[in-house]
């Protein structure tokens, strides 16, 4: 699977995995915050944006040998990965099956645990809507509303209407396919204590899709980690807070890129 990526800017490997149910158009303020000390890859996962959805069964984990193969196909040994919400599972799916790709991991707004029940259930619903209606209805209904917090919600009106516009844009079937990869990922929260790797875990302080308490449980799993709390954002940090969250990424990059010399 040939996934489309944008590729900017030089030095360590900084691989960017989006939200659901957007693009990598999700991370413009990271491209161009980024660039100047990173050179930022930001790729659409399977079926966004350009990529296509190809034939697999839904899975994080192919989701995760996508990326591993996109660090072939450019040459990197190895790469900083971030992944926000979805693109956090495709991240903690990267630990298990390609550690030794991984300089360190940056977890936003995502969480180690599976899903409950009720969860995958919804999921599976949602799915079948998609597919059935052949628009994203449903995700503007039920998913956008809780994708920003109450602070963007108030005071950037343009950012909520970016990410009402980014979620339009999502083809259905890659959305339903997303959501039955989602709802089908096993836990990842046990495994973390064997990840050795540096991990720096952001988290919105108004975020109520992941939340504090899945946040504070990932950093405490991880041997080496840091937690972030960046306020007035609820789920999507980078979009919301752009500049806290270029600047945590910034300092935790930096810090890394030192030690693996």
């Amino acid at each position: 699977m040939q996934l489309y990526t944008r590729d900017v800017g030089g030095g360590t490997p900084l691989i960017l995995l989006h939200a659901f149910p957007l693009s990598s158009a999700m991370w413009l303020a990271q491209r161009e915050g980024l660039a100047a000390r990173f050179r930022v890859i930001t790729p659409d996962l399977r079926g966004f944006g350009g990529s296509p959805l190809g034939a697999d069964d839904p899975s994080v984990d192919v989701m995760a040998d996508d990326v591993a193969a996109l660090l072939d196909a450019k040459g990197i040994e190895r790469a900083i990965i971030g992944g926000l919400s979805m693109g956090g599972y495709v991240t903690l799916a990267l630990c298990r099956r390609h550690p030794e790709r991984i300089l360190g991991v940056v977890l936003a707004d995502t969480k180690a645990s599976a899903d409950p029940e009720a969860v995958r259930h919804s999921r599976v619903r949602t799915a079948e809507r998609l597919e059935s209606e052949g628009n994203v209805s449903v995700l503007l209904e039920d998913v956008l509303p809780n994708l920003v917090g109450p602070t963007t919600m108030r005071q950037r009106a343009l950012v909520y209407g970016r990410v009402r516009g980014l979620v339009q844009s999502t083809p259905p079937h890659a959305a339903a396919w997303a959501q039955r990869a989602m709802a089908a990922r096993p836990d990842a929260l046990g495994a973390l204590s064997g990840f050795r790797r540096p991990a720096l875990v952001l988290q919105g302080a108004e975020d109520t899709i992941a939340t504090e308490e899945d946040a504070r449980a990932m950093a405490g799993a991880l041997p080496n980690a840091e937690l972030i709390m960046i306020p007035g954002s609820g789920h999507l940090t980078a979009v919301e807070q752009p500049q806290l969250f270029n600047e945590a990424v910034t300092e935790f990059g930096t810090a890394l890129a030192r030690t693996a010399r």
